[in-house]
């Protein structure tokens, strides 16, 4: 598959991607590489994993990062409840050890994201979404997996994987991440998209809309996301945004219904206000 036929297929599965995007989802996938997507919150890197997936036919995995997330959530942890049942009824006074009562077993290991990716019997997406949330700790953890697809578990073993996932990370860039993480990552900047694109991106989540309304939804989210805002507004903020003109039955942005309708773009009153400002309807 050429860079030019991921991004129709792409297209296919409902995300418009440009040239360099298409080039760096074939290349992950010819060389079986991790993807670092890094940009603005909103721009569209949880929706290209997403999309991979169904252009793919695999199963997504995700792995939400925040802080604080350590290896019981993030890797694996132990049936604890489950081997403590066991050794009960296994030792029954006699005071055998744990390995004899056999309690570190694959039928006593709860998989994470991570480890359910590895272990998959099938080839499968996997998503590690904010990664930027996570401490230097916990980025350390996914090392070992992005680098072999395996994971050390002390009582079994290395566990390797059957088939190598296809892995996106997404960064909103709200940390610097570790020099030996994007080592093993092909690297992908997702910015927000130029006023044409993001119409083109109405029209196909919208098709309902008319041309003309959708060139100017991306013109007036264009000039939005210049002004001085705590939260410009996202690309799928945009797509609401048309939606809810459609649902009103608006054939043009009047003054009006822009004000009306501002808030399902916007989410804090200082961003309302110094958008009205911006637009010369306050």
């Amino acid at each position: 598959m050429t860079p030019r036929e991921v991004q129709e297929q792409l297209g296919a599965a409902g995300y418009l991607a440009d040239a360099p995007t298409g080039t760096v989802v074939h290349l992950a996938a010819a060389l079986g590489k991790p993807v670092l997507v890094e940009g603005p919150a909103g721009t569209g890197k949880t929706q290209l994993a997403k999309s991979v997936a169904v252009m793919t036919g695999k199963r997504l995995i995700r792995l939400q990062c925040y802080e604080g997330l350590d290896e019981s959530k993030a890797i694996y942890e132990w049936d604890y409840r489950r081997q403590l049942l066991q050794l009960q009824l296994h030792q029954n006074g006699s005071g055998q050890d744990l390995r004899a009562a056999g309690i570190f077993g694959e039928d006593y290991l709860l998989s994470r994201p991570l480890l359910a990716a590895i272990r998959s019997d099938e080839p499968v997406v996997l998503l590690i979404d904010e990664v930027d949330r996570l401490d230097m700790e916990a980025e350390a953890l996914l090392l070992e997996v992005l680098s072999e697809y395996q994971v050390s578990v002390p009582e079994l073993g290395t566990l390797t994987a059957r088939y190598i996932p296809q892995v996106f990370l997404t960064s909103n860039n709200t940390r610097d991440l570790s020099e030996a993480l994007k080592r093993r990552c092909l690297y992908l900047h997702l910015g927000y998209p130029s006023t044409e694109r993001e119409a083109d991106i109405v029209r196909l989540h919208v098709p309902e809309l008319s041309e003309h309304l959708a060139a100017e939804i991306a013109g007036l989210v264009a000039v939005l996301r210049a002004a001085d805002l705590k939260k410009p507004p996202s690309i799928s903020e945009t797509v609401d945004w048309a939606r809810t003109l459609l649902a009103l039955g608006a054939s043009e942005l009047s003054d009006e219904v822009t004000r009306q309708t501002l808030s399902v773009l916007l989410k804090y009153e200082r961003d309302i206000t110094v958008a009205l400002g911006e637009l010369s309807l306050a």
